[in-house]
């Protein structure tokens, strides 16, 4: 009767304070996670700090090297020659890209035409940066094939680089600008028919408005990459420096790790500022998406999608040819005296020569990342998500994986020669070894397999972690019943992701390589520098079309694999 009067004291206070098992194992791993990628991303980028502002006996002189730096006229003319080469690639990159995106987006070109148009296009991210150098050199090098177009020109420096780095970021800028453009909201299109606006000022007032966001986040992308890259540069650039190649002149060149540290933080500048600007964009983008947005259907318009099928044609075209240059001349004895087709260049590059394992460790290292990668990033982004009540450990998490985008892979390469190497580290044992080319591999790639892996638990509802610990049903038997058959489609792609990059990647495996773990797109420097452009041209080839079965297998076991774990869909959508 008076129960209302004296209720039973509350403990939920208490017992909320009290973490259960699968909570504190949760922080646990957690924070191993985060150990992780404190010790292979902070504390190297720390260490390059602490170099740059050293000397060789290890004294602090604060600003001294920077000052060297500004002094010197060749390096100075490099941080230039960096910033005006990526905004010409941005001004050429971008908006072949919007273009291109724009087609396959709104337009009524064929669907199988589409689809076609679509893979070609993303054929240079399966590639090594080297592969466009490389073929370009072959084009339009001192003996290239259409050396005549120049016009007594040289395709070695500025061109070259200019050319090389389109090839390799157009694909990057399109897939970005092709979510921008299918963002459309269809109202606004069919108020502005209604009122009788013509096409192109409804190109200029809405499309045009509604993809700046996108827009921006592609140029920053392809800015960022085309500072950081290291591959074409060091192939086609001859004696035009730029920030990539002058890190690598300082340091294995000069053994001068102090300047080396100051250009690698010269070379992380930018980075971090076209990170920040991405951020901000992102940020916006959201903002835009309404709840009544209706999808846009394109209209037939026969002139416009004549003329969009003509672009998509001519840079498909354009795009075969650079990858098809590479791949003949891997598949002919001598370029240009004998055009006889032969094997030994595959044969020299994977049996006869020095860097015969070389594809064999790139195999090696894309397949443990991928494996090790996908399975620490799920994790990782599982327990940010799933775990309640962890203060400040989710924003400290999140701002360490999103940081490793900003870092450019010669800087990230850097830090590890820096942290590594250094005697008193207890961790100098992976240095020289494999586990250190896997590791910095997760690590480089960690922020775009991250941010893929929460978006897709985030669409996954709390309660089932609440019904479950309601049930008194293990954490681990709930993620392994439930999360991961639900994310498995998105644990593939990570895994597919991890794989492509690692095959292709140059820039952090520069400074980590031995003669025992030397990577493919490190063996094709090595082989062009060397001469030896056929056995270059033949292992690119060889990554590309790894990377093409890659994805082709795939895609095959995600079929037979999201038929068995996920015919829940079919019945949710029956």
């Amino acid at each position: 009767m008076n129960t209302l009067a004296h209720p039973l004291p509350a403990r939920t206070g208490r017992v909320g304070m009290r973490w259960s098992r699968d909570e504190t194992i949760a922080r646990a791993i957690l924070l191993v996670v985060m150990g992780m990628l404190f010790l292979f991303l902070i504390a190297p980028l720390s260490t390059i700090l602490l170099n740059a502002v050293e000397d060789k006996e290890g004294h602090f002189v604060g600003l001294t090297h920077f000052i060297t730096y500004f002094q010197t006229p060749s390096l100075l003319r490099a941080a230039w020659n960096s910033i005006w080469v990526a905004t010409v690639v941005v001004l050429i990159s971008v908006p072949t890209a919007f273009v291109f995106a724009y087609a396959l987006t709104r337009s009524c070109i064929p669907t199988p035409l589409k689809a076609t148009f679509r893979l070609i296009a993303l054929i240079p991210l399966l590639a090594p940066s080297l592969l466009s150098a490389i073929s370009f050199v072959q084009w339009f090098g001192n003996q290239g094939a259409l050396k005549f177009l120049l016009g007594g020109a040289s395709i070695y420096g500025a061109p070259g680089i200019i050319l090389a780095e389109v090839y390799n970021t157009f694909p990057h800028a399109l897939m970005i600008l092709v979510t921008a453009l299918s963002l459309a909201d269809g109202r606004l299109y069919e108020a502005a028919t209604a009122l009788g606006t013509r096409a192109s000022r409804q190109f200029m007032t809405i499309t045009l408005p509604s993809c700046k966001y996108g827009l921006a986040s592609a140029a920053t992308v392809v800015f960022t990459y085309v500072i950081s890259d290291f591959g074409a540069p060091k192939v086609i650039g001859g004696n035009f420096n730029v920030l990539s190649v002058d890190v690598f002149k300082q340091v294995v060149g000069q053994h001068n790790f102090s300047m080396g540290a100051v250009v690698g933080l010269l070379l992380l500048i930018p980075s971090i500022i076209s990170f920040v600007i991405d951020y901000v964009v992102r940020r916006k983008v959201k903002a835009q998406l309404t709840a009544r947005s209706v999808p846009l259907s394109p209209k037939p318009r026969r002139l416009t999608d004549a003329l969009l099928t003509l672009f998509c044609t001519l840079v498909c075209s354009l795009l075969l040819a650079t990858v098809g240059m590479a791949i003949y001349t891997s598949l002919i004895t001598l370029w240009p005296y004998d055009l006889s087709f032969t094997l030994k260049h595959y044969h020299f590059a994977l049996v006869e020569s020095d860097m015969s394992a070389a594809y064999t460790n790139s195999l090696i290292v894309a397949t443990c990342t991928a494996l090790g990668g996908s399975l620490i990033v799920f994790v990782g982004a599982y327990l940010i998500e799933k775990t309640r009540n962890l203060g400040l450990l989710r924003p400290a998490m999140h701002l360490m994986a999103v940081l490793s985008m900003a870092v450019p892979g010669l800087v990230l390469g850097l830090g590890y020669v820096m942290f590594f190497n250094h005697p008193a580290n207890p961790l100098n044992f992976l240095y020289q070894t494999m586990a250190i080319l896997i590791l910095s591999m997760i690590v480089h790639y960690y922020t775009s397999s991250h941010l893929t892996a929460v978006t897709a638990l985030k669409q996954i509802d709390n309660e089932f972690e609440a019904v479950s610990a309601s049930l008194k049903v293990p954490a681990l038997k709930t993620f392994i019943r439930v999360t991961v058959p639900v994310c498995l489609p998105v644990l593939l792609d990570i895994g597919r992701y991890y794989f492509v990059v690692s095959m292709a990647s140059l820039s952090a495996a520069i400074f980590l390589y031995t003669p025992n773990t030397i990577l493919a797109s490190v063996a094709i420097m090595h082989l062009d520098d060397a001469g030896d452009v056929g056995p270059a041209s033949a292992l690119a080839s060889l990554i590309v079309v790894t990377s093409v079965l890659v994805c082709i297998v795939y895609s095959l076991l995600t079929r037979v694999l999201l038929s068995r774990t996920q015919a829940w869909r079919n019945l949710a959508r029956s």
